[in-house]
């Protein structure tokens, strides 16, 4: 298929998943200048769907250019290049040698890692490629779930393959630290959708 035929059938299931066919502004455009923390809230009830497949995003994780955390701490690498480009574009990087995850470009050196989706299009086919029930709850399934490659990196999300929608109203978060590092694990750039099921880890009841 064309790639301006995709692009185009990529919008219309972008706005047909939310309901609203009126004309929105580009995503890279309403994330201009927003740092990773800031956008790791705001892509929370947000819709993500890639090639017919995708959810409402529940789960996310921000990560800073002064993070040693981070992929881009120390500086800007062949790997890493995706993290320094434009806002609005996608991050892919194999973890382990084994997982994808995907991240959302903020800033430079700046992005979101999404670790958990509520699926609602294209169910039967995030399920082909699982095989088991456990479809978004984390970052590695999740990147299966919708058919995510290494080609996705630098991609933008504006219709085409790749598409994100903003919730018209910010939904309530749960906020904790970020899993699965060793370094600044003490930083709460961990948001999740308050009362939503398939997280990748339940988050800390407060005062604990």
């Amino acid at each position: 298929m064309p790639d301006e035929a995709r692009r185009a059938r990529g919008a219309e299931r972008a706005r047909s998943a939310e309901g609203d066919e009126s004309a929105a502004p580009p995503f890279s455009r309403q994330i201009q200048g927003l740092g990773a923390e800031d956008l790791a809230r705001r892509l929370i009830g947000a819709t993500l769907l890639v090639r017919g497949a995708g959810g409402t995003v529940i789960e996310t994780e921000a990560y800073t250019r002064d993070d040693p955390a981070s992929h881009s701490y120390r500086g800007p690498t062949a790997r890493n290049a995706a993290m320094f480009g434009p806002a609005g574009h996608a991050y892919v990087y194999r973890c382990y040698g084994i997982h994808l995850c995907l991240n959302v470009v903020a800033r430079p050196g700046e992005a979101v890692l999404i670790r958990a989706l509520a699926p609602h299009t294209g169910q039967d086919l995030m399920q082909a490629r699982r095989g088991n029930g456990l479809l978004c709850n984390g970052p590695g399934r999740l990147a299966q779930a919708l058919g995510l490659s290494l080609a996705d990196d630098g991609a933008a999300f504006d219709g085409g393959d790749l598409a994100l929608l903003l919730p018209a109203a910010a939904p309530e978060l749960l906020v904790g630290p970020r899993i699965g590092i060793s370094k600044a694990q003490d930083r709460p750039w961990r948001f999740g959708l308050a009362g939503a099921t398939g997280l990748s880890r339940p988050f800390p009841s407060p005062g604990t």
